[in-house]
């Protein structure tokens, strides 16, 4: 096999010919590692190892590791479509999370915690965190519960699309003789709450549970919100 046809192969790796490196390709070979592995096997070393080079070489164009999550932060964040504001938090802060998930399973879902756990300051683009911050100030709350409804939202959001990409957990949406199955030894347990929830519990619809919890987060922060006012 030639180098030309095994660099072809690779994920993340430059097309054959190219020599110099850029930040964009190394953030793309990240991702490309984290989609693989999970973010957990990140490293400066294992990109190096992704792209082909010596590790050194990428310290020309991403300071450290901590730059490199950031940088993978801020794409996931550019790529959201900002939805127009409705003037309702309720529907509002439902369609900027709707727009969160839907750029994170379009590109690189199990990045999305990213987002969470790096500076603010150090993301690429705000317009997001803006977007959502404005939508709990417009209704009335003041910035300490904009930040803690923001928190909130996100944390929620990340949770369900790692249970959707990494859970080891199969739920048989797709595959009625694996959901029977899981329904029965479900309900073959002495327990009885899980029995008289055993077809539930045996499948899973993601899109489903997303608006089940979005939903009931929406509402909450209207309810919370409006009682503020009055006070």
């Amino acid at each position: 096999m030639t180098d030309a046809v095994q660099t072809s192969t690779r994920r993340g790796r430059p097309p054959a010919g190219q020599s110099v490196l850029s930040r964009d390709a190394i953030l793309e070979a990240a991702m490309s590692v984290i989609d693989d592995d999970g973010v957990e096997t990140l490293s400066m070393r294992t990109v190096a190892r992704r792209l082909g080079v010596d590790p050194k070489s990428l310290y020309n164009h991403v300071a450290n590791k901590d730059a490199l999550l950031d940088g993978i932060a801020g794409l996931i964040l550019s790529r959201m479509v900002v939805p127009e504001p409705l003037g309702s938090l309720r529907e509002d802060i439902t369609a900027i999370a709707w727009a969160f998930r839907d750029a994170a399973l379009a590109g690189h879902p199990r990045a999305a915690r990213l987002v969470l756990t790096r500076p603010v300051e150090s993301l690429l683009t705000l317009a997001p965190l803006e977007a959502a911050l404005a939508t709990f100030i417009r209704a009335g709350a003041a910035p300490e519960f904009a930040v803690h409804g923001l928190r909130t939202v996100l944390a929620f959001i990340t949770g369900t699309l790692l249970r959707e990409v990494e859970t080891a957990l199969t739920f048989a949406q797709s595959d009625p003789a694996e959901a029977t199955a899981r329904q029965q030894a479900l309900e073959s347990v002495d327990l009885p709450c899980v029995n008289e929830a055993a077809t539930y519990l045996a499948t899973c619809d993601h899109e489903q549970e997303f608006e089940f919890g979005l939903t009931l987060l929406a509402d909450a922060f209207e309810h919370r919100v409006c009682t503020e006012r009055r006070r």
